[in-house]
């Protein structure tokens, strides 16, 4: 009898949801962790300083160059044997006062590279966004699938260790070979051995998702996917042509591909018109120095090209040019690929699942409550019973990877298309 009930416990040990959540644990959905990471990502912030740092080059550039004064007093004067004379009988000093002015237009030129490089720092920081919020989702979807194994290698470890109990008991009194209770160790072992490695997995992923959203480390993150996240995912509303459209429109490293030919176009005009000399303005006053005494003068300085027409940066931007052009060219052959790739992935993927009972899991799931029952009244051996376990798992382990498959498909054609196409 004592044998019949424990069995009986395994019936509910499956029908059970699993373990409840401790009561520090902290539910967290996709939504609400993406925007945590947008609050609090450690890298997007400092990516985002860089794009600050880039605004502050707009201000430089367009500040004038400061005026120059200059003061020359003479120092000592031997005849009257005094220091630092300034009056008009023994005394002489030299004051002068210049300005540059740049030309060819280099200020606004200035000004048009700086603004080029604010759209580089915005693009590099859109493009992190998308990489991690990518590996943010996949990470997700990867942790959530995992738990849910977990929770299978929890039913059957617990329900095992019932098992091999009662069997312990009934080896005692002679009901029961060793063979029967080596088996159901064997099995137990492994299976605990699995679940072990399955946690130190799941506990690297959290570790990450933390990371990402700057979540205290301590926190124990139990994740919810509602059903509808799945149901609302259909591949086959979405065309390829769409999402290739939709990557070429919204792909932030194609844009920043781009932004750096018209960057280094922007560049080669200042270098051209940094060949250009500027000219300096300076108006003099000499108390005694000069002649007539207190001169006034007003002076121009202009360098002549003669030697250094700035030949090398000209040179050096118009290959800059060539590069982006280059790389634009690769960039956009990475995308055609990328895209292509994550579709004809996530259609195997979609088929693959559609191929799959709806009904399968919660079939099983009866089926080996009657599994339970038939071991427990002697319908079927125990080897019998112990391979249905290992097929429950093995079937159970594969849907859960199968359906990371596919949301980690939807968050990749995201990814490659630059926009939130599935949500």
């Amino acid at each position: 009898m004592k044998l019949q009930k424990l069995l009986g416990c395994l019936v509910l040990l499956y029908l059970a949801s699993g373990a409840s959540a401790q009561t520090d644990s902290l539910k967290l959905s996709l939504p609400e962790a993406e925007r945590l990471f947008v609050k609090n990502n450690y890298q997007l912030i400092a990516q985002q300083y860089q794009v600050d740092q880039a605004r502050a080059d707009v201000i430089t550039a367009r500040l004038f160059d400061n005026p120059q004064i200059s003061y020359e007093n003479l120092l000592y004067n031997k005849d009257t044997k005094k220091f630092l004379e300034t009056n008009s009988a023994t005394g002489q000093y030299q004051a002068a006062l210049s300005q540059m002015i740049k030309l060819a237009g280099k200020r606004n030129k200035n000004i048009q590279v700086a603004n080029s490089g604010v759209k580089l720092a915005e693009y590099q920081y859109f493009d992190l966004i998308r990489t991690l919020k990518f590996n943010l989702s996949s990470t997700f979807y990867k942790t959530y699938y995992d738990q849910q194994s977990a929770k299978v290698y929890q039913q059957q470890i617990n329900s095992l260790k019932l098992l091999l109990s009662a069997n312990e008991q009934q080896l005692k009194m002679g009901n029961v070979a060793m063979k029967d209770i080596i088996r159901i160790k064997s099995l137990l072992y492994s299976l605990q051995g699995e679940y072990s490695s399955l946690m130190n997995d799941i506990e690297d992923l959290q570790t990450q998702l933390k990371l990402l959203t700057n979540i205290k480390a301590e926190a124990n993150l139990v994740l919810v996917v509602s059903p509808e996240e799945e149901q609302n995912y259909q591949l086959e509303k979405q065309a390829y042509i769409n999402l290739l459209d939709s990557a070429r429109n919204n792909r932030a490293d194609l844009q920043l591909a781009k932004t750096g030919i018209a960057y280094a176009e922007s560049n080669l005009k200042l270098q051209k018109a940094n060949a250009i000399p500027d000219v300096e303005l300076s108006l003099t006053y000499d108390l005694k120095g000069s002649y007539p005494e207190k001169y006034t003068g007003i002076g121009v300085k202009l360098p002549i090209p003669l030697f250094n027409r700035n030949q090398g940066e000209i040179k050096k931007a118009k290959i800059a040019i060539d590069a982006g052009k280059s790389n634009l060219k690769q960039q956009e052959a990475v995308l055609e690929n990328e895209v292509y790739n994550s579709y004809a992935s996530a259609l195997r993927t979609e088929n693959l699942y559609h191929g799959f009972d709806k009904n399968f899991n919660a079939d099983f799931d009866k089926l080996i409550a009657e599994v339970i029952k038939n071991f427990k009244n002697r319908n079927i051996s125990l080897i019998e019973f112990l391979d249905f376990y290992d097929s429950y798992k093995a079937s159970t382990l594969q849907m859960n990877t199968l359906k990371f498959q596919r949301m980690n498909s939807k968050e990749e054609i995201n990814f490659v298309t630059g926009s939130t196409i599935f949500k």
